[in-house]
């Protein structure tokens, strides 16, 4: 394990598992203010290549964040002493869609430790029950610490 700012290392890896219902997909057009009819409209839906409603891409990435805080917990709980934050994800990409009732997991995995820079790098997956790929990415996790008082 490092002794450095993340208290992390390559490898390290969390999971964590979500259902999709179909009111988080209406809630989240709500929230988002995103109502394109793919999202929300059964009988727009039937009529597209995906044959009904489909989650949000920005809903089925927010569930990354889950991990991400256990990842960031799990360094805190090993020594860390800055505070962990979300610094974005790069390379997103959703490769298939995801319905309401799809049970989601998310697999994060530390794939870079930059200590002199107090930032982490994870390769983010997110699957469904049958193990297919829907959203892949890399998310930069970064430690802060307060500046000097003066």
């Amino acid at each position: 394990m490092s002794g450095g700012p993340t208290f992390l290392t390559v490898g390290d890896r969390v999971e964590c598992t979500r259902t999709l219902s179909a009111a988080d997909i209406a809630i989240f057009a709500e929230i988002s203010g995103d109502h394109d009819p793919v999202h929300t409209d059964e009988v727009f839906a039937r009529t597209t290549a995906f044959g009904r409603i489909i989650a949000h891409g920005a809903l089925v990435m927010g569930l990354p964040s889950a991990a991400a805080s256990m990842m960031s917990k799990r360094s805190v709980d090993r020594g860390a002493t800055g505070t962990p934050v979300s610094a974005g994800y790069d390379r997103v990409r959703f490769t298939r869609p995801v319905f309401a009732g799809d049970t989601l997991t998310v697999r994060y995995t530390i794939e870079s430790v930059d200590d002199a820079a107090a930032r982490t790098r994870a390769k983010v997956e997110v699957t469904n029950a049958a193990g297919d790929i829907c959203v892949v990415a890399t998310h930069i996790l970064a430690w802060v610490t307060a500046p000097p008082s003066g």
